[in-house]
């Protein structure tokens, strides 16, 4: 039959294709592919920047200024929109594509669906060696974009221009999984953006992608109720597939209509308010007291979409009912299937509500009787303590008790402030809007947020904790604004993270963006500090300090004034060292247009940690050090107790 056909380069079929993809989810029908960021350099500029120009109708352009920035900006997006739309990533060859390995991994690791368009060398391989490539002298079909390998869900490279449409399929099916989305990578050698095709009209209809809920089979709901009926004191556990399934209500109905306490992942929180009357808060590693208790006692583990890190079961450690057992509601087979489950392998609501009918049937309630309540009134007035933790409060004493406390009293003289991470943290959840977003990755943070901020608002709480990328927080923070639209979005972020990457700042002040930065500065990487003394270590290059004459770097705190870096940028800026610098600064910035940074000088030593988790890392089995020694013989009695899975 004679089919139409339009002769386009690849280049602009690509940019055509990605104008007309749809998502369907629950009914309602939304444009896939929002924009483009864009980091041009040869390698893209003159093939797929003229598809762009000539191409691009609907979607929105957006000019990165690093390409691992970029990257976790598009995944912030998607993780805000809940999976269901995204934003397409391109760089040159040779360094710009690697730069998006980093957060091609981080995209994957969460599960989030972004597509990368790296540049790539001549396919022709003609002119090489090219400007950035690589020459490996056993296969010379690799070029740095092979990398992407190792951390994309999918991976394709286009040498012939009629590739484009297989490889765009595909890319979009699997942008389109809930079980398995993540990182797409589409290499496009500079030669073939350019080269022409006749590719069929056909093509660049109208493509609508069905996310769909997958129902839970009959036999894993009975086998999942036979279970639970057996059980008195189950627990749930609340992952990212909650939220990106949107099952919120369906999860607290459940929880509500069979009186079970739940706990959150750090993908989970924000899901449900904090005020729940059965929300437990942050579970494992970064959990805590009430969750942790819970979960020590459970006879039962319910995971709602949750990939059971080792931060989330505490290494596996967690669980200590030797009659515990577990059941996966998962949209994934890979998560359903760990920790020796029941497996429920469907969709987050759709595994509930047949769950939750069944069971209904068998009038089963749990045996909690006022455990929960104390447990949470219990945690309650330990958040009290943490949110009024002051360096001049009477019998102050720093959250993580180590040998190098000193520290605390070497920054309060170096910096003037005796402002605390947790005081400021209860200040800053207590003077933002409600509905404002707060966005974090890595550090001490983490830890802290997940334990002690309180998310009144749903889908207020986008914490990267799958890959924990330094970095993410500010790029994300942009990301997380294009899709939020009018609320506050805050980035929260450490002093060392921002030292990493904060590129997108400039960014969001060139498109007239808002954001706030909300930068924790305890001179250093605190919550490795942490970890490295408390094995039994000393502190090894973990601070910002300068060096002494004894070689070590030991000396005074440098004493960085970040507010006058984002000034010098354009953004409206505040250096704070008080309680009542904090508050104004706060209040100051919701006012203003642009974006702000506020330089918040806090305390080492003043983040939480314990909590009745554990952490396995690797210790020292040999060492000249007795601390080091007493850490590997805990090491080896907490292993005695962890699940061997």
């Amino acid at each position: 039959f004679d089919m139409k056909t339009v002769r386009l380069t690849m280049a602009q079929a690509l940019v055509r294709f990605l104008e007309n993809q749809y998502v369907v989810f629950d009914e309602q029908e939304k444009k896939f592919v929002k924009g483009i960021f864009m980091l041009p350099g040869h390698g893209n500029v003159v093939g797929l920047g003229q598809a762009i120009e000539q191409e691009a109708k609907t979607l929105t352009v957006y000019q990165g200024k690093n390409e691992q920035g970029m990257v976790h900006a598009a995944m912030a997006f998607a993780k805000q929109k809940l999976r269901k739309q995204i934003f397409a990533c391109t760089s040159s060859v040779g360094p710009g594509s690697a730069n998006m390995i980093t957060a091609a991994a981080t995209a994957t690791a969460n599960n989030i669906p972004v597509l990368l368009l790296p540049g790539d060398v001549f396919a022709t391989r003609q002119p090489d060696p090219v400007l950035q490539q690589i020459e490996q002298t056993n296969e010379l079909s690799i070029s740095t974009n092979d990398a992407f390998k190792a951390v994309c869900r999918y991976w394709d490279r286009i040498v012939r221009p009629e590739q484009l449409m297989s490889a765009m399929i595909n890319a979009m099916r699997v942008l389109t999984d809930p079980a398995d989305t993540g990182a797409v990578c589409i290499a496009i050698p500079q030669d073939v953006q350019g080269e022409a095709y006749d590719y069929p009209e056909s093509f660049f209809a109208k493509r609508v992608h069905r996310i769909e809920r997958r129902p839970a089979a009959d036999y894993a709901v009975e086998e999942a109720v036979n279970l639970i009926l057996k059980k008195k004191k189950p627990l749930l556990i609340c992952g990212g597939g909650v939220r990106y399934s949107e099952a919120a209500k369906s999860f607290a109905a459940f929880a509500e209509m069979f009186n079970i306490p739940f706990a959150e992942t750090q993908a989970g929180k924000s899901a449900i308010e904090f005020e729940h009357a059965l929300n437990l808060g942050g579970i494992g590693v970064t959990g805590n007291s009430a969750a942790n208790e819970m979960a020590k006692n459970a006879d039962l583990i319910i995971g709602v979409g949750t990939r059971y890190t080792d931060f989330t079961t505490s290494s596996k450690w967690l669980f200590q009912n030797e009659n515990v057992d577990f059941i996966n509601i998962n949209v994934s087979e890979f998560q359903a299937y760990k920790l020796n489950a029941v497996k429920v392998i469907a969709d987050a609501k759709e595994g509930l509500e047949a769950i939750s009918a069944a069971l209904k049937n068998k009038n089963y309630i749990s045996a909690y009787t006022n455990e929960i309540k104390i447990a949470k009134d219990e945690w309650q007035k330990e958040l009290v303590r943490l949110s009024q933790t002051n360096y001049k409060n009477k019998g102050y004493r720093p959250e993580i008790a180590d040998d190098n406390v000193s520290a605390v009293k070497q920054y309060y003289k170096d910096m003037g402030s005796c402002l605390t991470q947790t005081r400021v943290l209860s200040i800053i959840n207590q003077n933002i809007a409600k509905d404002a977003v707060v966005v974090g990755s890595a550090g001490s943070l983490p830890g802290d947020m997940q334990r002690v901020w309180c998310a009144h608002e749903p889908e207020t709480y986008n914490m990267e904790y799958g890959y924990s990328c330094m970095g993410y927080e500010i790029a994300g923070s942009l990301g997380v604004k294009l899709a939020a639209g009018e609320r506050e979005v805050y980035a929260m972020v450490g002093d060392g993270s921002f030292l990493m990457l904060h590129s997108e700042l400039v960014t969001s002040l060139q498109e007239g963006i808002k954001i706030n930065v909300l930068l924790f500065d305890n001179e250093g990487f605190g919550c490795i500090n942490n970890l490295q003394v408390s094995q039994g270590n000393k502190t090894l290059a973990t601070e910002f300090r300068f060096r002494t004459k004894s070689g070590e770097l030991d000396g005074r705190f440098m004493n960085i004034d970040y507010a006058k870096c984002a000034e010098g940028y354009g953004a409206k800026s505040y250096r704070v060292t008080t309680e009542e610098e904090l508050i104004a600064a706060l209040k100051d910035a919701e006012k203003q247009s642009v974006s702000t940074l506020i330089d918040i000088k806090v305390l080492p030593k003043t983040m939480t940690s314990g909590y009745g988790s554990w952490w396995r890392v690797g210790v020292a089995e040999s060492s000249n050090k007795d601390k080091v020694k007493d850490a590997y013989a805990e090491l080896k009695e907490h292993i005695k107790k962890a699940m061997k899975y």
